[in-house]
């Protein structure tokens, strides 16, 4: 008899489109029938599912929680601020004195807009930078969103956003008429910018700072010279980098800033909000702009990102957690050289990530996400680190990991099929930066 989630899932699938709100959390991307996907219950850096079933998380969902689970400062902010109303007909002070505070952390910057999502704040930035340069053109680099501007990229063909987002992504219901409108080019790559450049009618540059690969500081400088030099808007997408290595933007430790910046996930530690910071001169242009939503007023989420903040600035959260990425990326260096294992380890320290240099790479991924959660371990081969995660998760993961790793050179070296070993199909492929 299947358990609860896989009983609950598999009614998902006939009622909602493709069975989550969120790609990140399809249990096919993880382990086909096997994977919890829900919890009842979530503290620190355990996860509880359905059938009561304790889970340390060493995946730890996708990045929202650098606190971890349930912070009980931040939750008990929100909840005192609740019980005087979430919503009413007036404005809440909060959304002044985070806006206040985020352009304190970030003095180029002189106004701040805020959303509840990431795609929401990306899809206003690229309203406010068509109407600030006047132009509709984009050149990207990284993942943005689903929305239809970005997803514009796939018309000219499905392979242009395979280097930042799912392979071969399908756009059905995107216009049509929005192809040739954004031109997606590849982190450090100076043919790519040399391309870009020659565009005619380009107005905006969006990029992630720095996600899989460290960004070159002379890729980047000549991006904000050639920006300023052709009234383009250059923006950074650091909804998911934002307070993981520099207190706010990373785009702070390199010193190139940009003309609009995206923050969020941690910023909430698991409340929804997001934000978008402008440098003062553009306040007027970007006020003629209609961008609006009910639910972009609710209270909680500046609450949380206030107390969020404040913590993360008082314990130096940031420092801590590019401690514990470094202490994972360790481990898979020291398992891998143990076990003559070819894996390639990249990503922010806070993020660490790493692939098997195999042909058979995804399959070894599925039967470690597989063999982790015989131990009661939610694992892949990325980690979203928060503080939650102590050196005790730290030696049982790395204990467990050594089997596995020792299970995976096996196959290698005497040509053993793993799908032998296998309880699962193998999982499906995930965004590119993950798994490539």
């Amino acid at each position: 008899m299947k358990d609860k989630n896989q009983k609950l899932y598999n009614e998902a699938r006939k009622i909602i489109p493709n069975g989550t709100m969120l790609f990140s959390k399809k249990p096919e991307i993880y382990l086909p029938g096997k994977w919890p996907t829900y919890y009842s219950k979530a503290k620190k850096a355990y996860v509880w599912d359905l059938e009561k079933k304790r889970y340390l998380d060493m995946y730890f969902g996708v990045g929202q929680n650098t606190l971890g689970y349930a912070n009980f400062e931040v939750d008990t902010e929100v909840n005192k601020s609740n019980k005087n109303g979430n919503m009413c007909s007036l404005n809440s002070e909060q959304d002044v004195k985070l806006a206040k505070k985020l352009i304190k952390i970030h003095p180029w910057a002189g106004f701040a807009r805020f959303a509840k999502s990431g795609g929401e704040a990306n899809a206003v930035s690229i309203r406010y930078a068509r109407a600030i340069s006047k132009k509709d053109k984009i050149a990207i680099c990284g993942y943005h969103g689903w929305h239809d501007w970005y997803l514009a990229a796939n018309l000219k063909s499905k392979k242009k956003l395979n280097d930042h987002h799912i392979q071969e992504l399908k756009v059905d219901g995107v216009p049509k008429a929005l192809k040739n409108t954004v031109h997606p080019f590849r982190m450090n790559n100076f043919n790519d910018l040399k391309k870009i450049k020659k565009i005619k009618g380009l107005g905006v540059i969006k990029m992630e700072v720095y996600r899989e690969k460290k960004p070159n500081i002379k890729f980047l400088k000549d991006i904000r010279k050639h920006c300023n030099k052709n009234n383009i808007v250059l923006i950074f997408d650091e909804c998911t980098s934002g307070f993981r290595e520099t207190f706010g933007g990373i785009h702070k430790k390199y010193k190139i800033y940009p003309d609009l910046l995206m923050l969020g996930k941690a910023m909430g530690n698991g409340y929804p909000i997001t934000s978008i910071l402008g440098r003062k001169k553009f306040i007027n242009m970007v006020s003629n702009c209609f961008v609006s939503s009910t639910f972009w007023t609710e209270k909680s989420g500046a609450v949380a990102a206030l107390k969020t903040i404040e913590i993360m600035q008082r314990d130096k959260t940031y420092k801590k957690i590019k401690n514990i990425g470094q202490k994972i990326k360790k481990i898979w260096q020291q398992l891998s050289t143990k076990h003559q294992l070819k894996i390639k380890i990249y990503g922010l320290d806070s993020i660490p990530c790493f692939q098997f240099l195999y042909k058979n790479h995804l399959a070894y991924k599925t039967f470690l996400t597989q063999e982790m959660l015989k131990n009661r371990i939610l694992a892949t081969t990325q980690i979203y680190i928060s503080i939650a995660h102590e050196q005790k998760h730290l030696q049982n993961y790395k204990n467990k990991l050594d089997n596995i790793f020792k299970s995976i050179s096996e196959f290698e070296k005497k040509n053993i099929p793993v799908n032998r070993f296998l309880e699962s199909k193998i999982s499906e492929v995930g965004f590119k930066r993950y798994t490539n």
